[in-house]
């Protein structure tokens, strides 16, 4: 994963989780977004993404070298 894949990842995860503590999300759909956030979060961290590991996909142009 490249440094803008993993900067837009966790900004979102943010985004998710000051709508949910705004109760703008609520309920099932709240929930769905924390976990969404929590994957978010731990794959910006750890720079891993497993399902471009499934299809193939590549952010990170220097590790292709």
């Amino acid at each position: 994963m490249n440094s803008t894949d993993k900067l837009v990842r966790f900004a979102l995860s943010i985004v998710l989780i000051v709508l949910y503590y705004k109760q703008v999300l609520s309920e099932t759909l709240g929930i769905i977004a924390l976990l969404a956030a929590l994957v978010l979060t731990i794959t910006s961290l750890i720079g891993y993404c497993p399902i471009y590991g499934i299809f193939g996909w590549k952010t990170n142009k220097n590790k292709e070298k």
